[in-house]
């Protein structure tokens, strides 16, 4: 029988395990049980925190710049370079894990420094820049962003407006002329999870307000305020798909910056030389923290299995906690899923144990697939 030849192409278990330790632990599982297996790894993410790390652990070099926080303190904000490629994280600068625990700032979060890191990679030579958007604490609809990028956000006195999407209920005027002028020179590539408009019932405010501390009233508040920055800026790109993205950093960069919005894991896949990989492989195993309703609208798995399934390969996942019934796995193109909760069904231990118990659900998998 011929030896297997497996991709491992899997995202990061929130808060236990990075990709490039889930791709370790599968690959130590796998060789277990088939020690002459012949395993590729390949982790990868979908725009949100982990795609620079993505992005290292296939080829790019990691770069870092100072930067300024969410909460307007300095803070180190890591890029990937490759050639005349950039992969950048706005989460790096402006994500939720910059905020000290307990502590959230819904109306006052700036994007500042993601527009510093676009800068940054702009210094560094870059004329493609894929810009991951996800994770973050603000919600000031990318206008911190492009004001470190030469943009002017005046009050009806001429003065700058406060920071946060707070601020942007007293805009009176918006100048653009001052961006920064290689931002027209360069493929600026919108890399999200997420399709959502800027405002409204599906907008950013209302659907993730609530997980950057933004209580009903503060999500009210935010939601006129974008509206009003929208009316200023240009009404038109509000609504397209991605506007809503990492608390509207996505409209910020539709309306100004020019860029085009692309789902996130497909761009990563392209980015991360995903389709030769796959071209070598007899087997894909993907997987995430959670493999739920949410993998199925864009998360890594899903564009994994996808584009595997189009090459005729079988895929399989692992997963932490598994959320989907069979029908939806299949559907999904994931022939089978192994879950951390079915060898420790305490949350806390499973998360805590995550690398060990990764090892045994690869055992099993080698077992079901590689033997057969």
């Amino acid at each position: 029988m011929e030896t297997a030849r497996v991709l491992v192409a899997a995202d990061k278990f929130k808060g236990s395990l990075t990709a490039v330790q889930v791709a370790e632990r599968v690959t130590a599982g796998l060789r277990r049980v088939v020690p002459e297996v012949r395993v590729e790894t390949l982790p990868v993410a979908d725009g949100g925190d982990g795609t620079v790390a993505a992005a290292v652990a296939a080829g790019f070099e990691r770069r870092e710049a100072r930067v300024t926080g969410p909460l307007g303190d300095p803070v180190t904000a890591a890029y990937a370079l490759r050639d005349t490629t950039a992969v950048v994280e706005m989460a790096e600068a402006s994500g939720l894990q910059h905020l000290p625990a307990g502590v959230f700032a819904p109306l006052t979060a700036t994007t500042y420094g993601s527009g510093e890191l676009l800068a940054a990679a702009l210094d560094a030579g870059a004329r493609t820049i894929v810009f991951g958007v996800g994770g973050s604490a603000t919600t000031d609809g990318g206008a911190g962003m492009l004001a470190a990028l030469g943009a002017r956000f005046l009050d009806a006195d001429g003065k700058p407006v406060g920071p946060g999407g707070g601020g942007l209920a007293a805009l009176a005027e918006a100048d653009l002329s001052g961006l920064d002028p290689r931002l027209a020179e360069v493929d600026l590539i919108l890399a999200s999870d997420v399709d959502n408009p800027l405002t409204g019932p599906k907008g950013a405010p209302e659907v993730y307000g609530r997980q950057k501390g933004a209580s009903e009233q503060d999500i009210a508040t935010l939601d006129a305020a974008l509206a009003h920055y929208a009316s200023v800026l240009g009404p038109d790109h509000a609504g397209l798909p991605g506007a809503g993205a990492a608390g509207g950093i996505g409209y910020g960069a539709l309306v100004a910056l020019g860029a085009r919005f692309r789902p996130g894991i497909e761009v990563m896949l392209d980015v991360l030389g995903f389709a030769p990989a796959l071209a070598r492989a007899t087997l894909v195993i993907t997987g995430e923290g959670s493999l739920d309703a949410q993998t199925l609208h864009g998360k890594a798995p899903a564009g994994v299995a996808a584009a595997a399934r189009a090459a005729g390969i079988e895929v399989v996942a692992v997963c932490g906690r598994l959320a989907l019934p069979p029908e939806a796995l299949t559907a999904a193109g994931i022939s089978r899923a192994y879950a951390l909760a079915d060898l420790e069904p305490d949350p806390a231990v499973s998360m805590a144990q995550a690398g060990p118990l990764l090892e045994c659900a690869s055992e099993a998998l080698a077992r079901d697939f590689l033997l057969r």
